[in-house]
């Protein structure tokens, strides 16, 4: 998808944000791109084209990279730095818009946090990363045998080995 033309909206309506230009909601069609916009609204951050097209690029990419993330919102509005994007992914991370996944310790994915308890499967060998539904279905699902006094409220669970695809090659 190329980023959108010029709508013939004044950009001073809505003024600059320090992640990227103001968004008129001429320049999207999509349901999708409202339901976003009011998502970012309700978490009490500005829509901007950024944040809207990172949200839009997690969507249609579940368990992508930041740095894939980053290639394709870059692909969509043109110029917009890289690290531009991390920020908007920590920031959308921090409102709990998206869930952050740590799949080896050095690497994040990201996919759009939909509250809904689920856990993920990661191949080993070639890092294919699968949505599982939770064993137990409340969270949390795993409370450990001391809690020490915390308030346990969620468990991310990561089950690692090798996908069919990597046990059939060998």
């Amino acid at each position: 998808m190329h980023p959108p033309g010029p709508s013939g909206h004044d950009p001073t309506e809505q003024g600059r944000t320090k992640d990227g230009p103001p968004v008129s909601t001429t320049d999207r069609t999509s349901g999708q791109a409202a339901d976003h916009a009011a998502a970012l609204r309700a978490a009490g951050l500005r829509v901007t084209g950024p944040r809207l097209a990172t949200l839009e690029v997690v969507e249609r990419r579940p368990h992508a990279d930041a740095e894939t993330v980053a290639h394709a919102v870059r692909e969509r509005l043109g110029t917009v730095s890289r690290q531009a994007v991390y920020d908007v992914l920590h920031a959308l991370t921090d409102a709990e818009l998206l869930r952050r996944v740590l799949v080896d310790g050095r690497r994040s994915r990201y996919e759009l946090h939909r509250h809904d308890n689920h856990h993920h499967l990661v191949c080993r060998r070639c890092g294919r990363l699968e949505d599982v539904p939770c064993a137990v279905g409340a969270a949390p699902c795993l409370i450990p045998h001391d809690d020490l006094g915390f308030d346990v409220e969620v468990a991310d669970v990561v089950y690692r080995g090798l996908c069919s695809a990597c046990r059939e090659r060998g």
